[in-house]
């Protein structure tokens, strides 16, 4: 089977990510841009935050649910704060499928990885039958149980060219009742510095669909939402008073958790 080929001159949505949190997995290129769209948009940093804090507290929803096992989809790095460990940290006995469609990602992640429990999967998470079906997918997940499916940074970057709402409702057909979706979308504030930002990072060939929050519920058709259904990140659980710092309507992300009946 042909290595694919691992490209370190273009800037990585994942890295990016890595940067904003303050992480050291990144690299000049990536920085670059992420100052770039930072100035343009200087509140990206803290968006990529409110990311982290929702994601532990959905997580730890779902472990609440008895949900132990999860597929984290468009993954980026499984650095500090990543899905890994705060899942392991709720319950020692989770298992974490990362996929990721960079093979720089993988390779770099696959060295982060410090438990048997875990693993990255090099996939496109818009062909949901080739990442369930992945010998690695299948060997740490059991699909006839409940599973927590991550979709958090990454369904932004996923363009028009794809039936977005059919690839969701296979997600939805394959795994098992009982599971849940964790998902965030960003939605576009609309104004110049947005447009700017979205043109910078479509300059360097990384495409960006900020969507509606009606567009956002559709894709969680079939779904049972949590409460309190499609909101901005900040409003989700809010567990600490700094969950609510800033101004939640400049945050323009939806967030949304919802389980499989």
């Amino acid at each position: 089977m042909e290595r694919p080929e691992i490209d370190l001159r273009s800037a990585s949505v994942a890295r990016i990510f890595d940067y904003y949190l303050g992480g050291a997995h990144n690299f000049a290129v990536d920085r670059e841009l992420a100052d770039a769209a930072a100035r343009l948009m200087p509140e990206l940093p803290r968006m990529t935050q409110l990311h982290r804090g929702f994601l532990a507290r959905a997580l730890n929803h779902l472990v609440d649910q008895g949900v132990t096992q999860f597929l984290d989809l468009g993954s980026g790095l499984p650095t500090v704060g990543g899905s890994a460990e705060v899942a392991r940290r709720l319950d020692p006995s989770s298992r974490v499928v990362h996929v990721d469609i960079d093979p720089a990602v993988i390779a770099h992640g696959k060295h982060l990885l410090d438990s048997a429990d875990t693993t990255m999967v090099l996939g496109d998470m818009t062909e949901p039958d080739a990442v369930l079906d992945h010998p690695e997918t299948r060997r740490l997940l059991d699909l006839d149980r409940p599973v927590g499916l991550l979709m958090v940074g990454v369904l932004d970057f996923v363009g028009d060219d794809v039936d977005l709402a059919k690839v969701m409702a296979r997600y939805r057909e394959r795994i098992a009742p009982g599971s849940h979706v964790v998902l965030t979308h960003y939605a576009g504030a609309g104004d110049e510095d947005y447009f700017r930002t979205r043109q910078l990072y479509r300059d360097h060939t990384i495409d960006f669909h900020p969507r509606s929050g009606p567009e956002v519920t559709e894709l969680l058709a079939g779904y049972e939402l949590a409460e309190p259904g499609v909101v901005d990140v900040s409003m989700w659980r809010p567990e600490a008073v700094e969950d609510l710092d800033g101004e939640p309507e400049r945050s323009a992300v939806h967030v949304a958790v919802g389980r499989r009946p």
